[in-house]
């Protein structure tokens, strides 16, 4: 890029965080973001840590965020946070009101009520507004979804997702029960589960196929060590397009360190994407063929300069995916600061956040009532 790099200023993310040093690496991993800024963290000596860890001017590190909006103001392109996501609504109305372009980690929000004041918070100020779903940044899952747009699996009638993890139910090595962040057990009306892996299920489905969920009837559960905290989600879902889902995803799994798979199934083939698997696409045909598809192989997209860092043979993982995420937003950015908006498919606005919020509380409402459930969408 002939550009410079673009300014990005961090709330949250301190050294004792899940997320923050994924995202300071892959932001700067292509040279299109410096990390700038920051309030990494309400504890002094983790704030001051992880800026030193970090290389950051002193001057522009602040212990609270609303001095970082003050000071910050008209300095930076663009704001990410990376706190809890019970705190993202006030942080990101505020930063909208006081004109930052904002990058949200998911969840957006804790509910489609904090997501509807979100986004009319980004339209009173015209502002420029994207979730992180970093698993669409796999190279080989973004070959599906081009896939799927040629035509090559024919018309889509099922995907299978699920997103098995066992960190409310394996013991330490001292056989210490696990120890998840404070917030992470408060259920809400959307299930903390539903807002940490939940989230990213339905982006994805919505990503490969552009369908709209409709109809869901769904089962949640507790069984790890964290007494009416809900682990493992379960969900049939109805979608335009005469599109069907199956849904699971937990936290009691075990064996399972983060399962992600996804299998689609059309008429004319099938294709299937395993995360520990990151750089093999499974497709099988009509005929009963079995393709393994790599970097290597015959392949629309996977194989552009952007995605091969290294070679085929060397994979490229969970940051090389956030990376090429933040890729996107920064051409998305600069995008949006010429024309207003921005076009790219791989970059994902509040809308599409407050459509997954809205189809977990008709999950939630369906397992209460053990029943299906209309999923009263409004994304347009």
């Amino acid at each position: 890029m002939t550009t410079s790099p673009l300014k990005i200023g961090f709330i949250g993310g301190g050294l004792d965080s899940a997320v923050g040093n994924a995202h300071q690496i892959a932001c700067q991993m292509d040279h299109r973001w410096v990390l700038e800024a920051g309030c990494f963290s309400a504890h002094d000596t983790i704030n001051r840590q992880t800026a030193t860890q970090w290389g950051l001017d002193p001057s522009r590190l602040y212990t609270e965020w609303q001095e970082l909006l003050r000071g910050e103001k008209g300095r930076l392109d663009a704001l990410c946070l990376l706190t809890p996501t019970p705190l993202h609504a006030a942080m990101a109305i505020a930063a909208l009101d006081h004109g930052f372009a904002v990058i949200c980690e998911k969840a957006m929000a804790t509910s489609s009520r904090e997501a509807a004041e979100i986004c009319a918070a980004i339209e009173a100020n015209k502002g420029f507004f994207a979730v992180t779903y970093n698993y669409t940044g796999y190279p080989m899952l973004r070959e599906l979804r081009q896939m799927i747009a040629a035509g090559k699996l024919g018309k889509l009638h099922l995907v299978q997702i699920e997103m098995p993890q066992e960190g409310f139910a394996r013991l330490s090595q001292l056989d210490q029960p696990p120890q998840p962040q404070a917030w992470r057990l408060q259920d809400g009306a959307i299930p903390s589960i539903c807002l940490d892996l939940g989230v990213h299920l339905h982006q994805m489905i919505y990503f490969l196929s552009g369908q709209k969920p409709l109809q869901v009837i769904a089962d949640q559960a507790s069984y790890g060590f964290f007494n009416n905290i809900k682990d493992n989600v379960m969900c049939l879902a109805r979608y335009t397009g005469n599109l069907r889902s199956q849904i699971w995803y937990s936290k009691m799994a075990l064996g399972h360190r983060n399962g992600l798979r996804v299998r689609a199934y059309g008429e004319k083939g099938s294709a299937e994407w395993f995360q520990l698997q990151p750089e093999d696409l499974v497709f099988n045909d009509v005929h009963g063929r079995r393709e393994i598809i790599d970097r290597a192989s015959g392949v629309e997209l996977a194989d552009q300069q952007r995605y091969n860092r290294f070679k085929s043979g060397h994979p490229a993982g969970f940051i090389e995916a956030y990376a090429n995420h933040y890729h996107d937003l920064a051409d998305s950015l600069l995008e949006y600061k010429q024309t207003g908006r921005y076009t790219s498919p791989w970059v994902f606005p509040a809308s599409v956040a407050k459509e997954g919020l809205e189809m977990l509380e008709a999950m939630a409402l369906s397992a209460q009532g053990n029943c299906w459930q209309t999923v009263a969408t409004t994304m347009v």
